[in-house]
């Protein structure tokens, strides 16, 4: 057996260097490079490979782990789950910083290598520099830490071990039912560490996700319940994207007229003007959907997890007698409350379905009903995104600008806060795909790096973020990234003087509104921060704009222009979209406030349409 001796962090490399897959008929890296801020316990060992193998996979200098992160999580919901990035931390306070991403890409079941330096395997210097004792477990470093928030997690203590560990971690990365992130302490000594490496380990190795098949049983047994049906309801989930299933779901609704609602990972993967389409769905959805769906009497939930925005934490779907039809690539989400469970991929699902139901059509009444809803909803959203000089300015004005700046192929991306309920219900998606809210985690600071991310996965379109304040002064620094790496971004900033969106709820629930609006805080001077000369300072152009008239204009001078942008509005700190659903949060039984026993009461009386389970 031939042998090349090499370290355990560049067999690491090489390995990631050599994997394959194939899109659109050409074979591109699987790891489409990392991010990486080189501090103790990684620069000495594992820079040296990654600068030599820069041709394949570019490593990029990132600000802050946590946003490197999320850079590579952003990159990887732009690419379909086809490829991932990597992330690698120094040990200690690099590592721990991007614990919160790896909850992003677990709750968002996305792949990214997370590498984080760890301390020496033999001990002998201990304690080092950035470690965390624990008196009673010495094996226990921070990187622990990251068990709770992956799908695999390994530490390497001697250099063999890659050649176990590497191929599941791929799998892992790979697979459509447990594809999430996966974490790999590399102890600094063991990083350094020669071994004799088999060269077939080596070899160009072209991959692909697998497409799981129905079992025919489960498909019987769906059947069964779908052709029993008089008002069918799809629920299609971000799954539906990640089997590239657009066209097969597209093709399926037309074939049987089933109505299709869309969660907000979901979001586009029908055209807004389809047919079909009856809106988004759940807590931050269209009444369309939601009144549809309260009616339904067999759900098909299309690649979804059933998330409590959703589902209006069970509360909107209100037929006694409704069956649920969950087709997913995991089992753990294809069968949840109680659902007939068909655990495949969305596209192969949904061939073997399509024949199976040959004849089988939603009664002309049903179809005729959404379409109305629908077209009322659609009218009501008009009516928000409206162009014009209206003072102040709402969210929905602000998605309305942005939508009719975007053209076929960009990216639209937000997420936590306020505004991801506003692209949810205001945003006309006229092609499939390019909408990212992330949502499943409701991570502030995904935004920016986010996009950053995304523009790397889709460098030929444009990626439009969509950043609140508040998520904004919590992580920016990316911006300078998109400059530096020439990833150019048009980044819109929502100004509403906090964090308005749970200012909303907390003032819903009674309470008064206490430190989460700037002006409610306890401070000893109240400042407005100049975001456009902030954005400026990190080599961005940037406006402050004061209209959607003046947005519109902007918009188009960012298209234009040779770098990221980034434009700043005032909006309306109360101006929000209405929505119907219902949405559990604990409210105290027992308060002084009038206000809060009232909305608390309130809530209970919202309970009485939620599902238990079955």
């Amino acid at each position: 057996m031939k042998t090349v001796r090499l370290t355990m962090a560049q067999a690491l490399v090489r390995y990631l260097a050599a994997q394959y897959t194939e899109i659109d008929g050409h074979e591109v890296p699987l790891c489409g490079g990392g991010f990486a801020i080189f501090g103790h316990g990684s620069v000495t060992c594992m820079s040296e490979p990654l600068q030599a193998a820069q041709h394949i996979i570019p490593t990029w200098r990132g600000q802050n782990e946590q946003s490197m992160a999320l850079a590579a999580i952003g990159f990887a919901k732009a690419m379909r789950r086809q490829r991932f990035m990597f992330a690698l931390s120094s040990i200690g306070p690099g590592a721990t910083n991007m614990v919160t991403a790896a909850g992003v890409a677990h709750a968002n079941r996305l792949p990214v290598l997370l590498l984080s330096g760890d301390t020496f395997a033999h001990r002998l210097p201990d304690p080092v520099l950035q470690q965390v004792e624990h008196f009673s477990n010495p094996s226990i470093t921070v990187n622990d830490a990251f068990k709770a928030v992956t799908r695999y997690w390994d530490r390497i203590a001697r250099p063999s071990q890659l050649m176990s560990s590497l191929p599941q971690a791929l799998a892992v990365l790979l697979d459509p039912a447990e594809c999430g992130p996966v974490f790999l302490a590399l102890p600094q000594d063991v990083q350094a560490e020669a071994y004799d490496y088999p060269e077939k380990f080596f070899e160009r190795r072209v991959r692909a996700a697998r497409r799981p098949h129905p079992d025919p049983a489960e498909i019987r047994a769906a059947v069964a319940a779908i052709r029993g049906a008089k008002r069918p309801l799809i629920v299609a989930g971000g799954g539906v994207h990640y089997a590239q299933a657009e066209a097969a779901l597209q093709a399926f609704a037309e074939r049987h007229r089933l109505p299709v609602a869309e969660t907000i990972a979901g979001r586009a993967v029908l055209p807004h003007t389809h047919a079909l389409n009856v809106g988004p769905i759940g807590g931050l959805g269209s009444t369309s959907a939601n009144e549809t769906a309260g009616e339904a009497d067999v759900v098909i939930a299309l690649g979804t997890r059933l998330q409590d925005f959703v589902t209006g934490s069970w509360s909107l779907f209100q037929n006694p007698e409704l069956k649920i039809v969950a087709i997913n690539a995991a089992r753990f989400d294809a069968t949840k409350h109680t659902a007939i469970p068909v655990v495949a991929d969305a596209r192969a699902a949904l061939d073997v379905l399509g024949e199976a139901l040959e004849g089988y059509s939603a009664p002309a009444d049903w179809l005729a009903l959404a379409a109305r809803r629908y077209a009322a909803w659609n009218a009501a959203v008009d009516g928000r995104v409206r162009a014009g000089n209206d003072i102040p300015v709402t969210y929905a004005q602000v998605v309305g600008a942005v939508n009719r700046a975007a053209q076929p192929g960009d990216t639209v991306l937000t997420a936590a806060g306020g505004l991801p309920g506003e692209l949810n219900m205001n945003w006309k998606a006229l092609w499939s795909g390019g909408v990212d809210v992330e949502f499943g985690y409701s991570c502030m600071g995904y935004e920016v790096a986010g996009g950053w991310g995304a523009k790397m996965a889709r460098p030929d379109h444009e990626t439009f973020v969509m950043v609140g304040d508040g998520s904004y002064l919590l992580m920016n620094s990316d911006i300078l990234s998109s400059v530096m790496s020439g990833h150019k971004l048009v980044v819109v900033l929502c100004d509403n003087g906090g964090f308005a969106v749970i200012d909303r709820l907390q003032r819903n629930s009674g309470n008064a509104s206490f430190n989460n609006l700037l002006k409610d805080c306890r401070s000893v001077a109240q400042v407005k921060v100049d975001f456009a000369a902030h954005a400026r300072a990190m080599g961005a152009h940037a406006e402050k704009l004061a209209s959607i008239a003046d947005l519109d204009a902007a918009l188009a001078r960012a298209r234009a222009a040779d770098r990221t942008s980034v434009l700043v509005i005032d909006v309306d700190t109360y101006g929000w979209t209405p929505n119907d659903a219902w949405w559990e949060v604990a409210i105290p039984q027992v308060s002084e406030r009038p206000a809060v026993l009232a909305a608390a009461a309130e809530w209970d009386n919202g309970r009485k349409h939620q599902r238990r389970g079955v």
